[in-house]
């Protein structure tokens, strides 16, 4: 007898309709499987890869009034972020904590602003002081320059805006901007509200991800101790520097040397290139009181203390903590700098190694590029080191 035929399996109770036949679409054709990334011809890859650098970065460029405010907030609250939690280690309440560093980084700001805007005033209430020996100082450069056979039409033509009146109408547009700069400084006042409320939370963040994302977790983590360790080796040399060159303009007698020493601490977090920022206008105004030979000697003195102390010293402390090489450094102020405005020029180093840490230390398979990134070019790259347990890890 021959034995009845098996009724067909339904794909709803038959584990094998899963495992062994493959799924259809209605024209009873398999779909197509996705082409993995790696099938892909390189050169499509890094076109494509190209395409889409160039669109975030025009798009980070055109919300740089954004984007510059929110990273400034957040690398406050990364450098400040160990103060709270030794505030919470000690037994303070978390919002007494929250409350006090909110209180320190608040006064901090302000008094800075502060102490700008009333150097500004006072730079141009002296500046006019100075008019006659500006006068003779373009007389001396027209008739340099008539010497070296340049006609008048040329030589008028180059000194024509040369005049305390035009610097003077200068600084009275900074200050007259002045509600401009209130509107950032406010919005970055409004960004660590919320940031330093968030940070308490945020190692139990960092462990529901790290539970799926190790590597994130890592590389993050990296950012935070990398630009802790740029910010406090940048602030002790900044104000070493900074307190050194006050001292030293005062004993030359170069008017409002408060004001050049501060501006000397804050274009100390331009790698590379920041003192020169910081020499030009002392430089100008010892040319206007003291002559050349003050103006000279003031070059000098800002050669030996900042040359020496923030192009020799302290990059190699800065390439230790950070594993950032010198070429790299300049690079990316270069870069962000045009990005973002002044403000990229100061945050370069932070904002770099955040797209290190996104783009390099995130991904196992791009460890290679740390190679031409990193200060040390003998030894490997450092291995990540283990996440820390839920229990134990530290906050930010």
């Amino acid at each position: 007898m021959t034995p009845a035929p098996e009724p067909a399996a339904s794909s709803e109770n038959d584990p094998r309709a899963d495992a062994g036949t493959p799924a259809t679409n209605g024209a009873g054709v398999p779909p197509l499987a996705p082409w993995p990334l790696s099938s892909m011809p390189r050169a499509v890859v890094l076109l494509v890869g190209g395409v889409s650098a160039v669109g975030i970065v025009a798009g980070i460029r055109a919300l740089a009034w954004l984007v510059g405010p929110v990273f400034l907030a957040l690398i406050i609250v990364i450098a400040a972020h160990p103060v709270q939690r030794w505030l919470r280690d000690r037994g303070w309440p978390g919002w007494v904590a929250t409350l006090a560093l909110l209180l320190v980084i608040y006064v901090g700001l302000l008094a800075l602003a502060l102490v700008l805007l009333v150097s500004v005033g006072q730079l141009a209430t002296v500046l006019p002081q100075y008019t006659a020996q500006f006068d003779a100082l373009v007389a001396s450069v027209e008739h340099l320059l008539a010497g070296l056979g340049i006609g008048p039409a040329q030589i008028q033509a180059a000194t024509s805006s040369a005049n305390l009146g035009s610097i003077v109408g200068a600084l009275g547009g900074v200050l007259s901007g002045v509600s401009g700069v209130l509107a950032g400084v406010i919005l970055v006042l409004a960004l660590l509200l919320f940031f330093i409320a968030d940070a308490s939370t945020f190692g139990l963040r960092l462990d529901s991800i790290g539970a799926e994302r190790p590597n994130v977790v890592r590389a993050l983590e990296s950012f935070a101790r990398g630009t802790r360790s740029y910010l406090v080796v940048t602030t002790v040399f900044g104000l070493i520097v900074a307190v050194l060159d006050t001292i030293a303009l005062e004993i030359m007698g170069v008017p409002l040397a408060v004001l050049w020493g501060v501006l000397a601490f804050i274009t100390n977090y331009i790698p590379n290139v920041g003192f020169i920022f910081g020499l030009v206008p002392p430089a100008l105004l010892a040319l206007l009181t003291g002559g050349w030979q003050l103006l000279a000697i003031v070059i000098v003195v800002y050669s030996l203390l900042n040359l020496v102390i923030q192009s020799l010293i302290q990059p190699r402390f800065v390439g230790n903590s950070v594993g950032l090489s010198a070429t790299v450094t300049f690079v990316t102020l270069l870069f962000w700098a045009w990005v973002l405005g002044p403000l990229g020029a100061l945050l370069a180093i932070p904002l770099t190694l955040l797209a290190k840490a996104l783009l390099v230390d995130i991904d196992p398979r791009a460890r290679w590029a740390d190679a031409l990134l990193r200060t040390n070019a003998a030894g490997p790259a450092p291995a990540a080191a283990p996440a820390p347990a839920p229990e134990s890890r530290p906050l930010t």
